[in-house]
């Protein structure tokens, strides 16, 4: 087997606690996994050698939140919040109009299209939503869909009552029953909108339970509209996450810090619809773990880029630069439950993204700047 030492880098990102960054640092890598991290120099060898040239490596970044598979446009949308509308989620529904009719390549196209920008930027791990089908077929195909692109994907027949169902009730008992049995198998999580003009906490409880009983994993989209239940719901049933987190209570951080609860945080939400950013700090002190993710969708917000997200934190949610970059990678791992990427670490998956840039603090101080200058993804070179 081939093994490299990534040599001369400026400064390592490692993740570890114990030693979350070398200056001065080379990595090797062997067989798609870190088997060495240390002083440049020092290193053990290896069969190759890439010079970073002082440059910073930071592991690939971790999006645990993104829904990637749709059809359709919502500048009409987005214009009209930029003309003072408010933002509903009720755009929603031209997204799920859109997405059946199109056609499988067309959904798989997009969707690879989409997959790729974010490699570009430095994504090695991404999650991936249905939830603009709304039928047992759609979502069925869309995880389908979604599963050609990563082994993260989340079963959201919840995302929205669709028009054309007969009722909330009776849509509730589709998305627990024959929609969960066809979508299972293609998926590893289940989520629900708990919001208001969604599904509230009794149906909330009654979707993901029956998610968890077919051997999914439950997550939350949780008080991004206003104060509500879904924060607590993730804590009542340890959810992995509970995200967007935008309007929480004492209570609500409390609960999520005790229950062991990622808050997933969202800032190109609240940068596309004008919504009020949440206190990260906050949550950090209370000892919530944070993780940033894109939440890259054609409504709410349309970025496929980690490093615009990382700068949108650094400025809006008052994170340090350090502590954005870690909810970026290990935030975002643990939000997903994995210990194998997020991190630069012995045993690791050697995921990596070298910047053109001596330091992570770039991506806040250089916001806009494609800094992503190579990414490799399990020791070989994606970009």
């Amino acid at each position: 087997m081939t093994s490299t030492v990534f040599d001369r880098i400026g400064l390592l990102y490692t993740g570890d606690p114990e030693r979350e960054e070398v200056a001065g640092a080379a990595l090797v890598v062997e067989d798609g996994r870190v088997v060495w991290t240390g002083r440049a120099g020092d290193d053990p060898g290896a069969d190759e050698r890439v010079d970073v040239g002082g440059r910073c490596v930071v592991p690939g970044f971790v999006d645990s939140h993104a829904h990637l598979v749709f059809a359709g446009d919502r500048t009409a949308e987005f214009t009209a919040r930029m003309s003072g509308e408010r933002y509903t989620a009720g755009g929603i529904r031209t997204t799920v109009e859109a997405t059946r009719a199109a056609t499988v390549p067309e959904l798989a196209a997009g969707t690879a299209a989409l997959v790729a920008e974010m490699l570009a930027q430095g994504t090695t791990t991404v999650e991936i939503k249905s939830g603009y089908g709304l039928t047992v077929e759609d979502e069925r195909r869309c995880l389908e869909i979604a599963r050609g692109f990563t082994e993260e994907t989340t079963y959201l027949g919840a995302h929205v009552v669709p028009s054309d169902a007969a009722s909330a009730d009776d849509y509730v008992r589709t998305v627990t029953g024959e929609m969960l049995a066809a979508c299972a198998p293609y998926a590893r999580w289940v989520d629900v909108f708990c919001e208001r003009g969604a599904f509230d906490a009794d149906q909330s409880r009654e979707i993901l339970t029956a998610g968890v009983k077919a051997g999914l994993l439950p997550r939350v989209h949780a008080n991004q509209l206003g104060e509500g239940p879904g924060a607590l719901l993730a804590a009542e049933l340890g959810a992995a996450s509970a995200d967007h987190c935008t309007h929480l209570t004492d209570a609500d951080v409390e609960a999520l810090a005790s229950a062991g609860v990622v808050a997933t945080l969202l800032p190109g939400a609240e940068f596309s619809t004008r919504s009020p950013y949440p206190d990260a700090r906050r949550l950090l002190e209370a000892g919530v773990t944070v993780a940033l993710a894109t939440d890259c969708n054609p409504g709410s917000s349309f970025t496929s880029s980690m490093p615009f997200c990382v700068a949108l934190a650094v400025r809006e949610m008052g994170l340090t630069p350090l502590e954005a970059v870690r909810a970026a990678t290990g935030g975002g791992a643990a939000a997903l439950r994995r210990t194998d990427v997020g991190a630069l670490t012995v045993g690791a998956r050697a995921d990596l993204v070298i910047l053109d840039a001596p330091s992570y603090v770039h991506l806040a101080y250089r916001p806009g700047v494609p800094l992503v200058l190579q990414v490799w993804k399990e020791g070989r070179r994606a970009v």
